[in-house]
């Protein structure tokens, strides 16, 4: 087993909530208020370490609100 995946394992109990895809609306809420708390972490710092974490959440946050969230009617 190398390095990375015994450290991932080790500190799974701490992150796992933020790295699953949303399956409710209190994970998808969860993950949200994770972006927010991400942003102001992060602000204007593309090259920011974090950013990785924060795409990956976006993305999954972005595909629950395709796939729950109704369009208004135009």
């Amino acid at each position: 087993m190398n390095d990375a995946l015994k450290l991932a394992i080790e500190h799974w109990p701490y992150v796992a909530t933020l790295l699953r895809k949303p399956q409710t609306e209190d994970d998808y809420d969860a993950l949200v208020e994770a972006i927010d708390e991400l942003l102001d972490i992060i602000g204007e710092d593309e090259d920011h370490p974090m950013g990785g974490l924060l795409d990956i959440i976006s993305d999954w946050v972005e595909a629950y609100d395709l796939e729950h969230q109704r369009m208004p009617q135009i």
